[in-house]
């Protein structure tokens, strides 16, 4: 166990922002560990809330009559500058829980309205993106889309594009194109179960 000794605000952005972790651990060996968070503050940072509280959600959608297609986006990311196809998802805004949160993520992204569906908390539980790197925490809201694809409401800073894939696409993306780790995850369920959503009945 690290004993944190002190912590110290290295930039002052909007979405993200780096912090200095000083302490030692139960040898004595004294470091410096860097954090990102999307905490504005020293006091909003999970190492000093001790609450797992989600900074996101990622919204799994299935659309259609027969629910045999699910709503994707491929996003432009500067970290690998190109393009990684992902599960809807976006940021939580002050006050909001995470199915309002899903909601308006997903009308935001997409343009279709989105319908969550209850299961059981561990499987939409907050859980650590990167550990290693980040103390964010997103959870996951599972459900079905209506409506239309639309950018209208997409913010002019995102390049994306909107798609409802089949399990053939699903199967040639995961295949053939760069994903992020939950739409893989994810996804593995929809191509191979008759039900995806099979897997929140407990």
């Amino acid at each position: 166990m690290i004993n944190v000794k002190d912590i110290t605000k290295l930039t002052d952005t909007k979405f993200v922002n780096l912090y200095d972790a000083h302490g030692f651990n139960s040898k004595g060996h004294e470091s410096h560990y860097n954090v990102a968070s999307r905490a504005n503050s020293i006091e909003k940072l999970k190492i000093s809330t001790r609450r797992n509280d989600p900074d996101g959600v990622i919204i799994y959608a299935l659309y259609g009559e027969k629910h045999d297609q699910v709503v994707i986006i491929r996003q432009y990311r500067y970290p690998i500058d190109d393009f990684v196809y992902e599960l809807p998802a976006g940021l939580m805004e002050p006050g909001e829980n995470m199915e309002e949160a899903a909601i308006r993520e997903l009308h935001e992204e997409t343009g279709l309205t989105f319908h969550p569906i209850k299961c059981d908390k561990m499987f939409t539980e907050a859980r650590f993106t990167t550990v290693g790197l980040t103390d964010e925490s997103v959870g996951i809201v599972y459900g079905y889309a209506e409506g239309e694809l639309s950018n209208k409401y997409a913010e002019e800073s995102e390049e994306i594009q909107v798609m409802l894939a089949d399990r053939k696409e699903i199967k040639r993306i995961l295949k053939e194109e760069l994903t992020a780790m939950p739409f893989a995850f994810q996804l593995m369920h929809f191509i191979h179960d008759e039900d995806p959503f099979a897997f929140l009945s407990i």
